[in-house]
């Protein structure tokens, strides 16, 4: 920024600035949300929207229906085992007593307790059909557990098949889903930075530079940050493409610029000393001469030493002498700083620097 700019106007440039920041701060958010919300336009697919539309029902509710059995056969199963346990342990417990008895029935030789021995034998085998019963019963639950897990697992198999048999299907529909999202994404990205590279062209330094800048940086931020996450695997091609061509483009046009601009310094330097100093901008002058650099051919100029008053390079008058006191001034200066008595000839248009910005 240049040291001779007013004071309030440093800092209506740096409001503008701080104007032009938001600005794209604001479109970035519009934009983002715009880029991410883009993919709600295309119906979401599923690998089932590709299956055999016929088998595909009835093998899911051959598993839920086999998922279901397993479970009632399971918590049957369980019961039946627990039956069994019981039956088992009253069955050790019974022959445990009887196998006391009977020793005591040895022992004592007593024929009345024949009719006793009769009934205790009834007793354990009505015990052993029990647990054979319960034994039979938990076999069953086991079978039909069995055929549950084996039918489930047949109907998950034809499913998986069908599910292979549709996935090629799936992924070509889901990689032309993609490329068309990619589309759209692109054709709202790629001509918000044609838009910006004219903008920044042809409009740059006008009155309302502040939101060119600002829809600059938000399509440059947009296309090349923005557009990032959401790129599928060839989509960094476009990126890397869309770059190469902008910094061939933005090369070119640097170098033609430069090519244009020594033409016009080379013009300029042939031009009469009075005429330079009055085209050239007031506050422009001013911040090269404080850099110690030649107004005109912005070349390196020593003005330390209080003697160079023409640039050594092009012959531009540097310092002159008011013509009221004699004091050594800026040419470029419109007053006298130690008089106050304004230049003889004004060396700039009358052309306030804001509107020259």
């Amino acid at each position: 920024m240049s040291k001779s700019l007013r004071l309030s106007e440093k800092w209506f440039r740096r409001g503008l600035w701080l104007v032009a920041f938001l600005f794209a701060w604001f479109l970035t958010g519009l934009g983002s949300t715009i880029v991410g919300d883009l993919p709600k336009v295309e119906q979401v697919r599923s690998l089932d929207d590709f299956m055999d539309p016929q088998r595909t029902p009835q093998l899911k509710a051959t598993i839920k229906s086999a998922e279901r059995e397993a479970e009632e056969a399971q918590a049957a199963l369980d019961q039946a085992q627990l039956k069994l346990q019981t039956a088992q342990a009253n069955n050790r417990a019974a022959r445990e007593t009887y196998s006391n008895w009977l020793a005591t029935r040895r022992a004592t030789e007593r024929p009345e307790q024949d009719e006793e021995l009769l009934r205790r034998t009834r007793e354990l085998d009505g015990l052993r059909q029990t647990e054979r019963e319960a034994l039979a019963a938990v076999e069953r639950q086991q079978q039909i557990a069995l055929d549950a897990r084996q039918a489930q697992q047949r109907a998950q198999t034809q499913l998986q098949d069908l599910r292979e048999q549709a996935r090629d299907s799936y992924e070509s529909a889901l990689r032309a889903q993609e490329l068309r999202v990619f589309g759209y994404r692109l054709a709202l990205t790629l001509p918000l930075l044609l838009v910006a590279g004219w903008l920044f062209r042809k409009h740059r330094k006008g009155a309302s530079w502040p939101f060119v800048w600002g829809f600059i940086i938000f399509a440059l931020f947009a296309f090349f940050v923005e557009l990032v996450p959401y790129l599928p695997s060839y989509g960094g091609y476009v990126r890397y493409i869309v770059g190469i061509v902008l910094t061939v483009v933005g090369g070119r046009y640097a170098i033609q610029a430069l090519q244009r601009y020594l033409e016009r310094q080379k013009q300029a330097e042939a031009l009469p000393d009075t005429q330079r100093r009055r085209e050239l901008d007031y506050d422009l002058a001013q911040a090269r001469l404080t850099k110690n650099v030649c107004p005109g051919c912005e070349r390196a100029v020593d003005l330390k030493d209080g003697k160079t008053d023409f640039c050594p390079h092009c012959g531009l008058c540097l310092f002159d002498h008011c013509g009221h006191c004699h004091t050594r001034k800026s040419a470029f200066a419109r007053y006298c700083y130690a008089c106050g008595t304004a230049a003889a000839q004004p060396t700039t248009d009358a052309v306030p620097p804001a509107v020259q910005a």
